[in-house]
């Protein structure tokens, strides 16, 4: 058993991840080589064998018995032949045993380059191999140095550049600084991979979630877009696979400190979160976040939208130099015209929105509901709280249902409602907005039935001449006593 031998192969292994197999084949080939170099010939009668489990290895020459030797490692003579073995003839193939210790100092020399170099070889692909499938991955590197513009920065085994457009701005790298990096591209070279980092990728951001948050790093969790302007700000749509998960919960954190991990190595990079849709409309509302939204109309086949905001979310909207509206367009893939409410009625875009949605109205309400914007003739009303196009009432005398408004199973008390318990006239609202009772409930009415004076008028009328009974806009007299004072 070679145990110097079998050492060695054993710290090359560790240390340099070469396995056992390469190197003992480049000592084959390096005592063949030296054979050739020895006799100096071409012949490839050459055989080593290496034993992988001791490391024991013979080397023999398989020489053709001849009269005359013209090549002393292809041939032998009969005589010598004879020697061997007495039955050898002319023309027969002789094993001859090689010591590999009687080889020459050159021939030596050229064995060990031959190792040397095939151990060069193999370490390289390993490293290329090693940082190729780290490619488009993070890793954790040490600043070295600069050297010019550029920033060099251990990774361990080979060393990365990180070029200028790819640092953050207003970042700056000391010596021995740990840092994270995205591994932009591996490439081949002779003196060992050639590896470019980046720390502006917006991937970076998605690699340090997955490495804080379990539910991404698992697939519950999805980053379905993410845009980024390094050291600024980033918005990341995210979406959950799980009914019961929330997407931008389990990236937060409890009490941000999910979130918080990946802002701190950003250096305090600020970081939107929010919920992806795949309707482009709720999206983009998503995206403009934290500005509230009044509209979104989007055009998925021309790939833009036009948005409405109010008056004073327009600058909110748009953010600091454009950039809350720039980063909503990057991540949504539209292109995004932001108006506010008095521009989007100026120009016709708010009418048009609201044109669509009374059609979609329209529309659900089906046959209940006609042209003129009133109820059918049987004057039944919609769901609980829910109202016809243009808040009309039913028509007058229609009879209340227990089934309709205003709360489904309440009954009609006398003291809310006048004496013959009919509707109060069509169109007109009434002026008490409590109805009198708590007990009768006007949940989601809406108070632009009449004009504000019309429905004040309406309370005091009821207060001061009608007591307790109210008709609504229809005229209701007092009882008269017995003496025919009202």
């Amino acid at each position: 058993m070679n145990i110097e031998l079998m050492e060695a192969l054993t710290l090359l292994e560790r240390e340099k991840k070469i396995s056992r197999e390469t190197i003992l084949e480049a000592i084959r080939q390096s005592l063949i080589q030296a054979c050739k170099n020895n006799w100096k010939t071409e012949a490839d009668n050459v055989v080593v064998n290496i034993d992988p489990e001791t490391c024991e290895y013979e080397v023999y020459a398989m020489k053709t018995v001849v009269e005359q030797v013209e090549d002393e490692l292809a041939q032998i003579s009969l005589t010598n032949a004879k020697l061997i073995d007495s039955r050898y003839e002319l023309g027969d193939v002789v094993r001859v045993n090689i010591k590999s210790k009687e080889f020459g100092r050159i021939a030596t020399q050229n064995a060990k380059n031959v190792i040397l170099q095939k151990i060069r070889e193999e370490e390289r692909r390993v490293l290329i191999s090693e940082y190729l499938e780290k490619e488009h991955d993070i890793m954790t590197g040490v600043v070295q140095r600069y050297f010019g513009k550029n920033v060099s920065i251990n990774l361990g085994r080979a060393d990365a550049t990180l070029p200028p457009n790819e640092q953050m701005r207003g970042e700056v790298y000391r010596p021995n600084q740990r840092v994270k990096v995205y591994i932009l591209e591996v490439k081949d070279a002779p003196k060992g991979p050639r590896i470019q980092v980046s720390r502006t990728h917006p991937d970076l951001v998605k690699r340090l979630f997955e490495e804080e948050v379990t539910e991404v790093r698992d697939g519950t969790v999805e980053i379905k877009a993410i845009a980024r302007e390094a050291g600024s700000r980033t918005k990341i749509a995210v979406w959950s696979n799980n009914p019961d998960v929330d997407p931008v919960g389990a990236c937060v954190g409890i009490n941000g400190t999910r979130v918080n991990a990946v802002v701190d190595e950003l250096h305090g990079e600020k970081i939107d979160i929010i919920n992806w849709d795949e309707n482009p409309a709720l999206l983009i509302e998503n995206a403009l976040s934290p500005a509230k939204v009044i509209t979104v109309l989007a055009d998925p086949d021309e790939r833009s939208a036009k948005v409405v905001v109010p008056d004073y979310q327009l600058s909110l909207a748009i953010g600091k130099e454009g950039q809350n509206a720039r980063l909503a367009a990057r991540l949504t893939g539209f292109k995004i015209d932001i108006k506010n409410e008095t521009q989007a009625r100026e120009s016709g875009d708010l009418l048009e929105y609201e044109e669509d949605y009374y059609q979609e109205e329209y529309d659900d309400y089906g046959d209940d509901y006609s042209e003129d914007g009133t109820w059918s003739e049987d004057g039944s009303w919609p769901e609980e709280g829910e109202y016809p196009q243009e808040d009309i009432w039913p028509e007058a005398g229609a009879e209340p249902r227990e089934d309709i408004w205003p709360e489904a199973g309440a009954e009609v008390q006398e003291e809310a409602w006048s004496e013959d318990s009919i509707y109060p006239e069509g169109g007109t609202y009434p002026g008490n907005m409590d109805y009198q009772e708590e007990s009768v409930s006007l949940e989601g009415a809406d108070s632009s039935f009449g004009s504000e004076d019309e429905a004040v008028g309406a309370s005091e009328e009821a207060d001061g001449d009608q007591g307790d009974d109210f008709s609504g806009g229809a005229e209701s007299e007092a009882p008269a006593d017995e003496d025919g004072e009202e």
